[in-house]
């Protein structure tokens, strides 16, 4: 009876000292994460439009192969809103209904999402807000100092201005699209620069950020203050920045005054060779991407953020996102070599068309 009891003790501690063993190396085990991550699992990237460049062009690819870089047996699914909020609610919706893991999302409408991030995050799936910090409660955030950026553009566009930058010389401002807390920002930091240097005589909030829009608030602008009055036209983006120069050609102002930008699209790379858009905010898209594919598995795999994250930020309904801000840089016609082209963004042949072949050969880019 005695050997019968005591090899039931043996055996209830050995299974009890298995299933704590089993318990530590879940909870920090590095064979443990790396288990998780040889079995493979679903990452959703839910990104706003398809306007703007540099989403399908540079952001997809960019974190579909760092993810599979990282995580051979994970796969991405995709899904992009086209500029609609509603339909994003519904895209996060069907990530989590086909069981994705995380999600990367780059809100339409950083409020308004709020109630789909909270429905992943009751299900167990991490959230990782990528470019716009969109509210609820999101696990990670990549983006860019927005503030800052803002204050670039301010900076490089009173340097183009050079002597019209006075008190009563007249700029348009184009600010983005209200829905976009980024938008917020870049005005923020433009305005802490502008305020007192210029007259702002005219500015908008850009429904979209779309190039139509842009136009038709510059067109409407240059007929209320007079062609030949206005200073320069502060543009929050390329794609708007497009819009606006078309404007100004329209009215014939000549020569075209100092047009900012934001994103190094390759169409304002080129416009800022050619001298319609005085610079352009060159933007590390590609580490911005492989930063949201890393912080993606590593929450899922349960890895620190350390590695990529080295601040934090808050929203009005999360405090101390563990974020990562990237550096930005003025791109003007005499660094295009060293920021777009280095980076691999941009190849000078896909930047020097025979439409500028003349304005490449002038900055030297071979």
């Amino acid at each position: 009876m005695n050997i019968i009891l005591r090899r039931a003790v043996i055996a209830t501690a050995a299974v009890s000292m298995a299933f704590t063993m089993a318990a530590c190396g879940k909870a920090g085990d590095s064979k443990s994460t790396t288990a998780s991550a040889s079995k493979g699992f679903k990452i959703g990237l839910a990104l706003p439009e398809n306007q703007t460049t540099r989403y399908e062009a540079v952001d997809r690819p960019k974190i579909e192969a760092k993810i599979k870089q990282l995580c051979p047996s994970c796969t991405m699914d995709y899904e992009n809103a086209a500029q609609n909020a509603n339909t994003q609610q519904q895209q996060i919706q069907t990530l989590i209904n086909d069981g994705d893991k995380a999600i990367i999302v780059d809100a339409v409408d950083f409020k308004a999402i709020q109630p789909s991030i909270e429905a992943a995050h009751k299900k167990g799936i991490k959230i990782v807000a990528y470019d716009r910090l969109a509210q609820g409660p999101v696990d990670a955030y990549v983006s860019f100092d927005n503030e800052k950026v803002g204050e670039q553009q301010g900076t490089a566009l009173l340097a183009a201005m050079g002597s019209k930058a006075t008190p009563s010389s007249k700029i348009i401002m184009v600010n983005g699209d209200p829905g976009d807390p980024n938008a917020a920002q870049f005005k923020a930091g433009a305005l802490k620069v502008l305020q007192g240097k210029v007259d702002i005589a005219a500015k908008f909030d850009t429904t979209g950020w779309l190039a139509n829009n842009a136009n038709q608030e510059v067109a409407g602008s240059i007929s209320r203050i007079g062609a030949k009055n206005i200073a320069a036209v502060y543009s929050a983006n390329d794609g708007m920045a497009a819009g606006v120069v078309s404007a100004l050609q329209a009215a014939h102002i000549k020569p075209i005054p100092p047009v900012s930008g934001q994103d190094s699209q390759i169409d304002g790379v080129q416009r800022v060779l050619a001298g319609t858009q005085a610079f352009t905010i060159y933007k590390p898209y590609t580490t911005e991407a492989d930063d949201a594919a890393t912080m993606a598995i590593d929450l899922v795999t349960g890895k620190s953020l350390s590695a990529v994250a080295d601040t934090t930020q808050s929203s009005a309904t999360n405090k101390n996102i563990p974020s990562k801000l990237i550096p930005t840089v003025v791109l003007t016609n005499k660094n295009v070599q060293q920021t777009v082209v280095a980076s691999g963004l941009y190849t000078v042949q896909a930047i020097c068309t025979p439409q500028y072949k003349a304005a490449c050969d002038k900055a030297g880019l071979k």
